[in-house]
C-alpha cells in the first residue's frame, strides 16, 4: 500500500535543510515563510519512502510504518508492486504516443522516477510533478528537474482548477496533445477523487490516459480496517480503500486497456509477482477516445 500526500501545508525550505535538520535531531524544517514544517508527525509521503526503502523520512513516519506493517506485512511489497506497474504504465502510454504526463500526488524522489521512466520509451518527455507537500516539491525541485521539459508544482489535488491554471503546467502541458494523468497510490487519500479526475479528465486531449493504482480492503478488510484506523489515530489524515467496483467507476470516460484493473503486481507483468500474497492495491490504464 502506498501513501502520499494530498493536502495543503506551508512552504517549506529546500532539501539540504531538511537533511541538516535530520542529522541534527530536530522535528521542524524553517519554512521560506518563517513557519515550520512539524517533522514530529507523520507525512504520507514519507511514510511511502520508507516502504520503498528510502531514506527521506524520520521517526515518526517510520513508527506508522511499523503499525502499518504490524497488521499488514504486505503493505511494503505493494508499495514496491505500485512502483514496477508505475514503469510499466508509463510504457504503455508512451507506445500509445504520448509524450506529456501530469504525475499527480507524485510523493518523494526515487531510484527511477517517471521522467526516466518515459525518457526509455519516448524522445523528450514533457513532465510536471505536483504535490501538496511543500518537502516533496522542495526534493522535486533539487533532484528531479532537468532542463526544460520537466517541472515541480505544490499544489492540492483537491483544487484541479488550480492546477491547470498554473504556469508549469501551461508551460509544458499542450492542451491539444494527449496527455498522462497519473495517480499512482494517491486517489484512496481524497473523500471524493471524482472532482480532480472530472476536471482533469474533462481537459485532457482524445488519447489521452488515465493511470490508477488504488488501495483497496476487498481481499483483508480487518487488516487493511486497522492499518486505515492506525493511519488517521497517527495523524497522517484518511486512508480510504475502495472496492474494484468502485475504483472502475473512477475511470470515467477512460476504456481501460487489456487486462483492465487488477492486483498491481499483475498489471501486464512478463512473471508473476515475487511475493504473491493478499492483494491490496489494485492498478489500471484507461485511455480516452
Amino acid at each position: 500500500m502506498s501513501l502520499r500526500a494530498v493536502g495543503t501545508e506551508p512552504a517549506a525550505a529546500g532539501p539540504s535543510a531538511a537533511q541538516s535538520s535530520r542529522r541534527a535531531g530536530t522535528t521542524a524544517v524553517p519554512a521560506s515563510g518563517g513557519a515550520a514544517l512539524a517533522l514530529h508527525r507523520p507525512a504520507s509521503s514519507r511514510v511511502h519512502d520508507h516502504l520503498l526503502g528510502g531514506k527521506d523520512n524520520y521517526a515518526a513516519d517510520r513508527d506508522l510504518a511499523r503499525q502499518v506493517l504490524d497488521v499488514l506485512p504486505q503493505a511494503a511489497d505493494a508499495a514496491r508492486d505500485g512502483r514496477a506497474f508505475l514503469a510499466r504504465a508509463v510504457r504503455a502510454c508512451a507506445e500509445r504516443g504520448v509524450r506529456q504526463f501530469l504525475d499527480l500526488g507524485c510523493g518523494l524522489p526515487a531510484g527511477d522516477n517517471l521522467h526516466q521512466m518515459a525518457a526509455r520509451h519516448t524522445a523528450g518527455p514533457r513532465v510536471v510533478y505536483v504535490d501538496a507537500d511543500p518537502l516533496v516539491i522542495a526534493h522535486a525541485r533539487a533532484l528531479l528537474v532537468e532542463g526544460g521539459n520537466i517541472a515541480a508544482l505544490q499544489a492540492d489535488l483537491r483544487d484541479p482548477a488550480s492546477i491547470l491554471a498554473a504556469p508549469q503546467v501551461r508551460r509544458l502541458i499542450d492542451p491539444a496533445e494527449p496527455v498522462a494523468l497519473v495517480f499512482s497510490s494517491v486517489l484512496h487519500l481524497l473523500p471524493d477523487p471524482h472532482v480532480p479526475l472530472a476536471a482533469l479528465g474533462a481537459a485532457a486531449a482524445p488519447g489521452s490516459a488515465l493511470v490508477v493504482s488504488h488501495a483497496t480492503a476487498d481481499h483483508a478488510p480487518a487488516a487493511v480496517a486497522e492499518a486505515a484506523r492506525r493511519y488517521a489515530a497517527a495523524g497522517a489524515g484518511p486512508l480510504l480503500p475502495r472496492t474494484a467496483r468502485e475504483i472502475e467507476r473512477l475511470f470515467g470516460p477512460f476504456a481501460p486497456l487489456p487486462p483492465g484493473l487488477v492486483p498491481a503486481g499483475r498489471w501486464r507483468a512478463g512473471s508473476p509477482p515475487s511475493a504473491d500474497g493478499t492483494a491490496i492495491l489494485y492498478a489500471g490504464v484507461g485511455v480516452r477516445s
